[in-house]
């Protein structure tokens, strides 16, 4: 596989990020509780290594900020490192409930001279909703509902059940997860049109349908060196399926199993302001 040392910077993702509340279980690490009612701020240093589109067999590295808040005394909560940035709407011990959004990398001829005749994809931002339900303390399960704007204009669906479990400083989460796209998304990405592969010469025409797109597990590892300071690791697993497997830019240029990682480093603070 190629490395498409493809460097971006996103800081919308961080306005995006600002929103964010506490996410849900008193599971990475406690802050100690505070008199006053300020506000903690936490700022995240996000670096992360993916696939550089869908299906693709090259990958590309992303770099961006993010920061969230939550009330001095309050734990942070638990977090899986793939879920979408949310802003929670209902907040109760076992249940959230709210909007999210995601980011979605583009397709472009520059990144894969193998793409001659495809059409380009720009980026695309995924807004929706999500919800999440702790049947105990120590399981997650999580879905989100999204559409997309710009590069893809279909609906999108992300389920997961994530295992957490603290072991002193450390927290560990395993899961698995499923992905499904509706007809809209999987032809924007894995379809190819009869005047594509007369251009490019290499694919054929292909008009998949939606549903299922991929299946896999998420793992991370998040250590606490202080009540300020952590840092987390992760590890993604995707394998295409269906319609979104058998395309034949994954066939051809791309590869069903999709790797990816990423590193974490939050420094959290007690901003003083007592506001809301």
């Amino acid at each position: 596989m190629r490395l498409s040392k493809t460097l971006a910077l996103m800081p919308f993702l961080a306005i995006g990020a600002s929103l964010a509340p506490a996410q849900a279980a008193d599971l990475l690490f406690t802050q100690a509780p505070v008199a006053s009612a300020s506000w903690i701020a936490t700022i995240k240093g996000n670096l992360r290594v993916g696939p550089s589109y869908p299906g693709a067999d090259d990958f590309s590295v992303v770099g961006f900020p993010s920061v969230s808040f939550r009330r001095s005394g309050t734990p942070e909560r638990f977090s899986a490192p793939d879920d979408g940035l949310s802003f929670s709407l209902l907040e109760e011990s076992a249940v959230r409930v709210g909007f999210v959004g995601r980011f979605q990398g583009g397709r472009y001829y520059k990144d894969d001279r193998r793409l001659y005749g495809l059409d380009k994809i720009d980026w695309a931002v995924e807004p929706g909703v999500f919800v999440e339900y702790w049947p105990v303390e120590f399981l997650r399960a999580r879905a989100e509902l999204r559409r997309g704007v710009g590069g893809h204009e279909g609906f999108v669906a992300d389920l997961g059940l994530d295992l957490v479990q603290r072991f002193g400083a450390f927290t560990v989460s395993v899961g698995p997860r499923l992905a499904l796209g509706d007809s809209e998304f999987t032809r924007t990405y894995f379809g190819v049109t009869p005047l594509e592969a007369a251009i490019n010469g290499q694919v054929v025409p292909y008009r998949p349908s939606g549903g299922l797109t991929s299946v896999g597990v998420t793992t991370g590892v998040t250590y606490e060196w202080s009540p300020q300071w952590s840092t987390t690791a992760f590890v993604t697993y995707k394998r295409l399926v269906g319609d979104a497997a058998d395309s034949p830019i994954v066939k051809r240029f791309g590869d069903e199993n999709q790797f990816g990682l990423g590193l974490t480093v939050s420094y959290s603070f007690d901003t003083g302001f007592t506001g809301f």
